[in-house]
């Protein structure tokens, strides 16, 4: 048995709908620009490769918690996501084998300091300050799930209007290529949360705000921000 300098804090996890068993994070994958719109609202255009960055796996909200406003930021910005989560791991993996690590699906949100990232951007600095902060990946309940990744509508909501409406179908790259590309570039193992990119219509949410998100046929999240 291993003692440590301090008690080593607990694992981040995320429920899983119908079940006393929880899916234990191991880290958090995010692709950016996924989708055709939202890349040309963020200055992009084409079907170039998926890009990734990564947020800490002590970022997760599980559902039902509020959400603070984090500090350094005046823009905050809401994406909502398919969240892909892996029951298994591999390397170098081909899209047609892909899906056979998926253990289940989630609604997540990568929130976003925008004043931040426009400033690391023009600076070619990392994204990590704008990205990867504390509480930044709310996540709904897992839906276990197995055969073909889910196709239909994704949504998010501020105070009841609508902000982002699309298909997950309207991804450049779908949920088989996306995995497919990360494991090229990391060994993936049970445990991974790969958020899969967000529609166009992000926008800023403010102290008190209500966020809602939904992906068809996985579920729905919603939370405050504190």
């Amino acid at each position: 048995m291993t003692d440590y300098a301090f008690a080593p804090p607990p694992r981040p996890q995320v429920p899983v709908l119908g079940e006393s068993a929880a899916f234990p994070v191991r880290r958090i994958l995010c692709v950016g620009r996924n989708y055709a719109a939202h890349r040309r609202e963020m200055g992009g255009d084409d079907r170039e490769p998926p890009f990734f960055f990564a947020k800490p796996a002590d970022a997760v909200v599980p559902p039902g918690g509020a959400v603070p406003y984090p500090g350094q930021t005046e823009d905050l910005h809401h994406e909502v996501e398919l969240v892909v989560a892996l029951g298994g791991g591999g390397s170098d993996l081909s899209p047609d084998k892909a899906l056979d690590l998926v253990f289940g699906y989630g609604v997540g949100f990568d929130l976003t300091r925008r004043d931040l990232q426009a400033a690391a951007k023009a600076k070619g600095h990392p994204w990590d300050a704008s990205k990867a902060f504390d509480a930044s990946a709310p996540i709904s309940a897992l839906r276990r799930w197995a055969g073909p990744a889910p196709q239909g509508a994704i949504w998010a909501k501020v105070n009841g209007e609508i902000r982002q409406q699309a298909v997950v179908s309207d991804m450049i790259w779908n949920v088989a290529e996306i995995i497919a590309q990360a494991s090229r570039l990391w060994r993936l193992d049970a445990g991974d949360l790969i958020f899969t990119g967000t529609p166009e219509g992000v926008g800023p949410v403010s102290r008190g705000d209500r966020v809602e998100g939904g992906v068809e046929g996985v579920g729905e999240l919603a939370f405050s921000v504190a």
